[in-house]
């Protein structure tokens, strides 16, 4: 057999043995679906344009309820669409519950819509992508979203999404820029993962302006969800130069901007600065880097105790970075020097961030208290993100310690 042939027949790992590369980085990127990024421009002319782009001419819009209700940003964008509007659902809670899911697919489907368009926060652009699966593989109940979630790690065959999204986010924890969708069973109270390539946005447009109707703790807050992105990627064990590339710019970016937003909620330059970072953030997680326990435990605070997804990163980041540090301190010298404070313990440096933005720094501060750290840890076991830790974590004990740094 030629040397190619027994390569061919090999695994990525063995072929690297055999060739004596090991110690090289390695690693696979997939470029998504993700067809362009609008920053900066008026959402309503920035949506138009991208309908005229697509060649679409019946968007759905899901956006957010107190943005319809209390502003007039939603009826700024009905009115350019004019007839090219085929329908508005503005009922999607937080934590995307498979109910709403399935509320919003069958409104979608009996308007005909040949395009989703996101308006809000991370719940309704999530929701969104979850309809563009159930619209595709015929889904019209709860139960059904049972076949496109992801089962022990693996997404099942399913049909591609045909009618896409594209997104206007309102928030910036990032979920414009992923495939990846969290729905949640109210009758198990967990989250569960959709993914599919084709569900991330075609187009996510940045409009800095529609954010100022956010409320403060929440665009503060899903900041933090991006910083986690950051941190999180820069400490894997797998990440790699691409990854970091746009992890630790994007981090530099956010502890920058967040500050400012905070000092002058109008302030739109430090709100698009927040935006890009958020952007960047998302970079490493699209790269094929893994997060690590604070999304893991993250993913159980939220489905189980409806805690906001900002805030359980403001509040376990610095636990799990305290609890990681026995294994990858050299990691996180660069966490703390991309935040401006060099040579400085990177959680000390993330605590005091958080707190000075005003955000929860407790798991008391959410009423989680230690009688559920067991049932917690229990579940956190079973997200895709525990088993990444740098650290690694063997079991629901280890994640009782980093629950207790938290409490």
């Amino acid at each position: 057999m030629t040397d190619a042939g027994l390569s061919a027949r090999l695994p990525l790992q063995k072929q690297d043995e055999l060739s004596g590369r090991t110690g090289v980085h390695k690693g696979r990127v997939v470029y998504g679906a993700i067809e362009e990024v609008v920053f900066g421009h008026p959402a309503a002319g920035a949506i138009v344009a991208q309908m005229d782009r697509l060649g679409t001419r019946r968007a759905f819009l899901m956006v957010s309820g107190t943005l319809n209700r209390q502003t007039d940003e939603i009826e700024k964008i009905r009115e350019a669409l004019g007839a090219r509007c085929a329908g508005v659902f503005d009922a999607m809670p937080a934590h995307t519950p498979r109910e709403a899911v399935i509320a919003a697919t069958n409104a979608a489907r009996e308007v005909g819509a040949d395009l989703i368009v996101t308006v809000g926060g991370g719940s309704i652009t999530d929701g969104a992508k979850a309809v563009q699966l159930c619209l595709a593989n015929g889904i019209n109940d709860i139960d059904g979203i049972e076949r496109i979630r992801v089962h022990k790690g693996v997404a099942p065959d399913m049909n591609a999404p045909a009618v896409r999204q594209i997104s206007v986010p309102t928030t910036i924890a990032g979920g414009e820029f992923s495939s990846i969708a969290g729905v949640t069973d109210r009758s198990t109270h967990v989250k569960q993962m959709l993914r599919h390539p084709l569900t991330v946005p075609r187009a996510t447009i940045l409009d800095p302006a529609i954010t100022v109707h956010t409320p403060e703790w929440l665009f503060l807050s899903t900041g933090i969800r991006a910083v986690d992105h950051c941190v999180e990627a820069i400490c894997s064990r797998e990440t790699h130069p691409y990854a970091d590339a746009q992890s630790v710019k994007g981090l530099a970016m956010l502890a920058d901007a967040l500050p400012r937003v905070k000092a002058d909620p109008a302030d739109l330059d430090a709100r698009m600065d927040a935006q890009i970072g958020t952007w960047l953030s998302m970079g490493a997680l699209a790269a094929g880097v893994p997060m690590g326990a604070s999304h893991g435990i993250g993913y159980v605070l939220g489905a189980a105790f409806d805690v906001p997804h900002g805030y359980t990163s403001c509040i376990m980041l610095p636990a799990v970075m305290r609890w990681n540090a026995r294994d990858n301190a050299e990691r996180q010298t660069i966490v703390a020097a991309a935040m401006g404070f060099p040579g400085h313990n990177a959680a000390d440096v993330l605590d005091a961030f958080i707190r000075s933005l005003g955000m929860p720094r407790s798991l008391a501060d959410v009423r989680v208290s230690p009688e559920h750290f067991d049932a917690i840890a229990e579940q956190a076991m079973r997200t895709p993100w525990v088993p990444r830790n740098p650290r690694k974590i063997d079991g629901p004990a280890q994640l009782r310690e980093i629950l207790l740094l938290a409490a």
